[in-house]
């Protein structure tokens, strides 16, 4: 009988220990598979600044790519040719079988295909080494504070065609915003005006959210238009989207009087009557005079965001002062101008061209952390 109990108790020992060891070396596999699956499955986390004139991309805190927001495709096969810098070389100046797009415009996407060609060509620029697997993005991408709903949708879908696994959108003054280090998420009204290339955003931001905003379709892009109409019209001279660029660039003002004064711009161009070549010189006066209708409207936005806040806000404002941001903020001039026309200090941020990029990138690493975030 002792015998017997012995016995029994030995193979309940050994079925324990067998028990033990399964368990073990089940806990040890999921253990490897948790690691081979945790190797392979994160994702990669970009910011994204979709901007009419330029995209901006930001990984791991630095920006990686920077270039012009254009696509060149082939007429016949819409396959991709170029993007960015080298597109933009391209635009205006090919032949038949191949098309350049600006895909976005005011701001929003414009034509949907090339924007999503378009993204994937720029993103294709992060991976400067060729790898097998490529991660799922998670992506944080700005909106104009106008864009519809519909617009809004089409970001996303873009961004999501192109790769990205996670899209989360973020207003562009809010951006602004973080981007030039503001106390967004504090009852303190900041004021943030911002000229891209399609639109000018205004808004008044206090504890993480907007209050009042205004969006206009009066930007850069208006700025090259009036421009090109203005040498056609002053000077019978045609100049293209580049050139009437370059011109902003070298001799743009929206004073007719500055303290350190651009030397005159020269160029040369087709007559419109006659086709022969001349040559123009062009003033920063003149410049001045031509975008004063558009400036106009710039600061009718601003009064009309001034309008809608309230009271307690609107003390922080003048207290503060009005932050410039966004390629627009770069005119001779403006910072004064606006402050002589509104009696509000006027400050044109640090590196106001990437301060929007700059804030998405902060956006997209406290996803957790900010409300403002959202996904349509």
């Amino acid at each position: 009988m002792f015998t017997y109990g012995l016995h029994i108790v030995c193979i309940m020992f050994a079925r324990r220990r067998g028990d033990k060891g399964t368990r073990k070396q089940t806990k040890n596999k999921q253990q490897n598979n948790n690691t081979f699956m945790g190797f392979f499955s994160f994702t990669k986390d970009i910011a994204i600044d979709l901007g009419t004139a330029n995209t901006i991309i930001i990984c791991e805190d630095k920006i990686m790519v920077d270039e012009p927001s254009v696509v060149a495709l082939d007429n016949k096969t819409d396959k991709v040719i170029a993007v960015g810098k080298k597109a933009q070389l391209m635009h205006q100046r090919t032949n038949p079988e191949i098309r350049t797009i600006r895909p976005l415009g005011d701001g929003v996407i414009a034509d949907f295909y090339a924007a999503e060609q378009m993204i994937k060509g720029m993103i294709k620029m992060l991976n400067t080494r060729r790898s097998w697997f490529q991660p799922p993005l998670r992506i944080v991408i700005c909106v104009p504070s106008g864009a519809t709903q519909v617009e809004r949708r089409a970001v996303r879908d873009s961004s999501e065609r192109a790769g990205g696994k996670e899209v989360y959108l973020i207003d562009e003054p809010m951006a602004a915003a973080v981007g030039i280090d503001l106390k967004v998420e504090e009852p303190i009204g900041n004021m943030i005006v911002d000229i891209g290339g399609g639109t000018t955003e205004v808004a008044v931001i206090s504890l993480g959210g907007i209050v009042t905003k205004t969006s206009i379709r009066t930007a850069g892009d208006a700025f090259t238009a009036d421009i090109m109409e203005y040498m056609r019209r002053q000077h019978s001279l045609k100049v293209g989207e580049v050139t009437a660029e370059e011109i902003k660039i070298n001799v743009g003002s929206v004073l007719t009087k500055l303290d350190n004064p651009p030397d005159d711009y020269d160029l040369e161009g087709a007559n419109v009557l006659t086709s022969m070549p001349i040559k123009v010189s062009v003033s920063y006066q003149e410049i001045a005079h031509c975008l004063d209708k558009s400036i106009q409207k710039v600061e009718g936005a601003v009064m009309n965001t001034l309008e809608n806040t309230p009271p307690e806000l609107y003390t922080d404002i003048v207290k503060n002062g009005i932050h410039l941001t966004g390629g627009g903020a770069l005119m001779r001039g403006l910072d004064k101008r606006l402050t002589e026309k509104i009696n509000i200090k006027f400050k044109v941020a640090e590196d106001p061209l990437r301060a929007v990029a700059r804030g998405t990138g902060i956006a997209l690493k406290n996803l957790n952390r900010f409300n403002f975030l959202y996904r349509t």
